[in-house]
C-alpha cells in the first residue's frame, strides 16, 4: 500500500498520534495559516472531529485561546458539528483539515 500524498508534505516534527497501536488509522493534515505552520496526525477514522481540533491548537498554539474561538474547516466548509466522527464528516487518509480563527482580525 503506498502511503498517502499528505505524509510528504512538510509539516512540523512528528505526526500527532491519536489512534491507539494496533486500530485502524488515517494520516490527516492540519494547516494553520496564523502562524503559516502545519502538523501531521495519525488519528482513528473514529475520533471526533474536536479531539483532532484541540490536539492541533495544542500543537500550533499553544498560547492558552479557548479552542471555541477556532474553526476546523474541511473541503472549505467549516465542521459545524465537533462531535462527529472523521470518518462521518467525510475525512480519508491524506485528508487536509484548516483551523484557524473563528472571527476575522485585523491586520496591525
Amino acid at each position: 500500500m503506498t502511503t498517502p500524498f499528505v505524509t510528504q508534505l512538510r509539516a512540523r516534527g512528528e505526526a500527532l498520534q491519536l489512534a491507539k497501536a494496533g486500530t485502524s488509522s488515517i494520516t490527516v493534515r492540519v494547516e494553520m495559516p496564523e502562524v503559516w505552520d502545519t502538523v501531521k496526525a495519525v488519528v482513528s477514522p473514529s475520533e471526533p472531529v474536536l479531539g483532532l481540533k484541540v490536539a492541533a491548537l495544542q500543537a500550533l498554539y499553544p498560547v492558552g485561546e479557548y479552542h471555541e474561538d477556532f474553526v476546523l474547516k474541511f473541503r472549505g466548509w467549516e465542521v459545524l458539528d465537533e462531535h462527529a466522527t472523521l470518518a462521518a464528516v467525510g475525512a480519508v487518509d491524506g485528508s487536509i483539515f484548516l483551523l484557524t480563527h473563528r472571527r476575522r482580525r485585523p491586520v496591525r
